[in-house]
This record gives structure tokens, sequence and C-alpha cells, in this order.
């Protein structure tokens, strides 16, 4: 049964009383009376709960001219590396998904998620655009490119591969519907076929992440796995207009097979080997979430890999790692686990294993419901229970480490947008479903040589 507006203001005011209430004597008592307690909440109200607050950043948080998904939203309202106009390619891709999750849990009703749609998709149609590729970020304001660095001022098609696997979604969902419906529908699919990906090969049997028309190939990063641009290959495949080749897939992304790893961590099979140009065993644990937002690892195998599997252990070892805690930082364990990219005590970092900062990004955990889910619950529970004061309006801050005493009330779109999704992949798997129904992706599974549920 969908949870009422209602049962969620109150959930959530009860949250923000523990956390933040500085009322006295009898009106506090007053007022703990009114409030379910977190800690005797159930999961499912938890998990509702969660995906409201996550499900926010992208509704009520976004960039307001655009629709999009900010890059960031600082609630101490300090922006000291891009403007708080800045919006993610690759986050507003999660953002997509994030308000279907949206509708499922009654949030928001399915004609007001389409004007939001209609917002989104009308920017992103005019925006810049790099041989079909978005930007990784863009001015939501006027839509122009804003740079990523340096050189990297054009086309992200790691990003874009991110932002049509939403939109893909988005498609399915409405594709059946009414007249303007079915034409939001029919944009999308133009938008996303308009995307040049075999352009992006340069020729060669690779797909190259960053093309620019000022910096040319210069950032020069052709992709060989394993990492988090999985999709970006299958969509590549799925491109009935700009279609790749097999051999881009087997011998770019798969490295003509060494890609394939018989290595163990904690007595699991790593199943691929998740550095092309590194020695490091594991990656961080955002490798087995951004891919599979729509991508479903259940039964996704091809000759190098049983994805769930790999996706599964992944986030096992994670954990695993945390309740051996090698660093012995305090407060890691059963309850308390999870190092993905994120924030950091310097800047921002790539937390995993062998690169531990003794920092905690909560979305790692709390991302992998469908591989880990008690794992996962006890770090939801622990952090609405006995780490209240991390927990902010659209959810878990970004990182914080016990540790060192650190954390700043701050969100990062591309980790606040697995969580939604994910968990509601765990709980309906409504996300998988609408994206491995596109006929377009299954036949770029099919061309790959990917098995999967049909």
């Amino acid at each position: 049964m969908k949870i009422s507006m209602t049962k969620i203001t109150t959930i959530l005011m009860g949250c923000s009383f523990l956390i933040f209430s500085c009322k006295s004597g009898e009106k506090e008592k007053e007022e703990s009376n009114k409030i379910e307690s977190v800690s005797e909440l159930s999961d499912h109200t938890l998990l509702d709960s969660i995906q409201f607050q996550t499900f926010n950043y992208f509704w009520e948080g976004a960039e307001p001219n655009s629709g999009l998904a900010r890059e960031r939203l600082h609630m101490d309202d300090v922006y000291p590396t891009s403007p708080k106009n800045t919006v993610t390619i690759g986050g507003s891709g999660f953002g997509f998904m994030a308000i279907l999750v949206g509708i499922k849990r009654g949030f928001i009703s399915r004609e007001d998620a389409f004007k939001r749609y209609v917002k989104m998709v009308d920017f992103l149609e005019k925006a810049d655009r790099f041989h079909g590729a978005w930007p990784h970020w863009l001015n939501g304001e006027n839509g122009r490119m804003v740079p990523f660095s340096k050189r990297d001022t054009g086309g992200d098609l790691v990003e874009t591969a991110f932002l049509v696997q939403g939109m893909i979604a988005v498609q399915e969902y409405f594709k059946d519907g009414n007249e303007e419906e079915k034409q939001l529908a029919q944009k999308i699919d133009r938008l996303w076929k308009e995307v040049e990906w075999d352009w992006y090969t340069k020729g060669e049997d690779v797909l190259y992440w960053h093309w620019s028309p000022t910096d040319n190939w210069d950032m020069n990063f052709p992709v060989g796995g394993y990492n988090e641009c999985l999709i970006m290959y299958v969509l590549a495949a799925a491109s009935p207009t700009h279609s790749i080749s097999k051999e881009v897939y087997d011998r770019g992304w798969a490295r003509n097979d060494s890609i394939m790893s018989t290595g163990k961590m904690y007595g699991k099979d790593l199943v691929l080997d998740y550095y092309e140009h590194d020695e490091s065993a594991i990656g961080p644990l955002f490798w087995a979430h951004y891919s599979y937002l729509g991508l479903n690892p259940t039964n996704l195998k091809d000759k190098y890999a049983d994805y769930w599997k790999l996706t599964q252990n992944h986030a096992k070892i994670h954990h695993d790692y945390a309740v051996e805690n090698p660093e012995n930082y305090k407060g890691y364990g059963d309850s308390l686990w999870g190092l993905t990219s994120s924030y950091s005590i310097k800047g921002y970092a790539g937390h995993r294993p062998g690169n531990d900062l003794g920092v905690i990004s909560p979305t790692a955990a709390l991302s992998s419901f469908p591989y880990t889910p008690d794992e996962s619950m006890k770090m939801l529970r622990y952090l609405y229970t006995k780490q209240d004061s991390l927990v902010g309006k659209y959810g878990p801050y970004d990182a914080f480490s016990i540790d060192k005493k650190w954390y700043l009330p701050r969100y990062l779109a591309i980790d606040q947008g697995p969580i939604p999704v994910m968990i509601e992949n765990y709980r309906s798997g409504m996300l998988w479903d609408l994206f491995m129904k596109n006929e377009d992706v299954k036949n770029g599974l099919d061309k790959l040589g990917f098995t999967y549920k049909k």
C-alpha cells in the first residue's frame, strides 16, 4: 500500500524533531508523544522515508529553470567549486528515475511528474550537445556547457549514458499513455538516438569518454573495463542509428578477455578485473550501482561475467571489509559500512578497500539493497536511530567520519540518486522492468552476446 504524504510528513517531522529539537520541558514531551519514535519504525516505513527524502533532492531540490538535478546542494549554502545553478547530466539521469519512484510511492502524481519531465526534456533538447552527447555539466539557467575541468569542455559519453538510461525508463513508462505522454516518449526516443556513439570510437575498437570542439581528444580516455561504464557500451550497441560493433565491446571494454579475473577477497570471487591500469583488487561501490539502475544484473551473463555474482560480491566484500576493519577506524562494523567516491575530509576522494580514509558514504550501503538487503537495512536503521544528526532534509549527508569526527551538511546528486532507485529495484523491480523491456536495449544486449531474463 502506498504511504500517504501525511504519513511521510509525520515521519520526517519526527526525524527533524529528534535531530534538531530545541524545545523544552512539557512542550518537548507533548511533541514527542505525537510522533512515532524513529527506533520503532518498521523497515517498510524507514524505506518509504528515505526514498521520499532522497527523491525530494530531485523534486523540490531541482534547479528551478531546467528542472534538472543540481550537481550539489549544500545546506550551509557554501559552494566553493561550482555555482549552485550547475546541473549534472549523469545525476539528472538518476533524477529521471527517482521521479518515477515518486509516482510509484505516491509522493507526487503522474500528472505533476509528466509536467516536470516535459520541462526537463525540452531543456535538454535545446542545451549544448557535442555529436549528440551532452557535457558533464550544464548551466541550468541557459543550457550552456560548464567546463568540468580545464580540457573537459565538450561531450561526456559516460554521463550521457547515465542520462539516457534514465530517459529510456521514462520513455517506457509513458509510451502507451495519452497523446501528450506519447509525444514525450517520442521526443526522448529521438534525443537518445541522436547520440553518435560510433563517432566516439575515433574509428578504433574502443569508446572514448570525452570529445571537445576546442580541446578535441586531448582528454584521451579510452574506456576499458571493469568500472562504472558498462551501461555506455550496452547503449552504444543498442542504438539503431549510431551503433558500435561487438568488436568494440570485446576489444575495448573487455580488453580481449583480460577483463576476467580469478581473484578473490574474503573468500568471494571478484569475477572481473576492476582496474585496467592499476593493481588494486576492487573498486568503489558506486561501480555496482550506476550501470545497474536500469540494467538488471539478475540473471545477466555474458562470456565474461555473471553480473549478479559480480555486483553482489562487490557489495558483500565492502561489508566484510568494514567488519574486519583492518585500519581500526572507529565505528566500522556490521551496521556501519560502505566505501565509495564522495566528499571527503580533504575535498573529494575515491574511497575503497586499499584507499580507506575512515570516511563512510551512506550511498554505498543504501544503494546496495538489492545485493545485501539485511546488511543495508542495518546501516539504514543505524543511521536513523544512532547517528540521526547525519541525516538532513534530503536524507543522509554525503559522507562522514566517526573516527575523525567530521561531516558536512552537503549532498551530491550522483550519490543521492541511486538510493531511491536501487531501493525501489529491491522492493518492486520497477526501474529494472521498465529499462529492460525497451526493444532497442534488448537488441543491444543480444548483439553483445548477453543472456538475461526475458
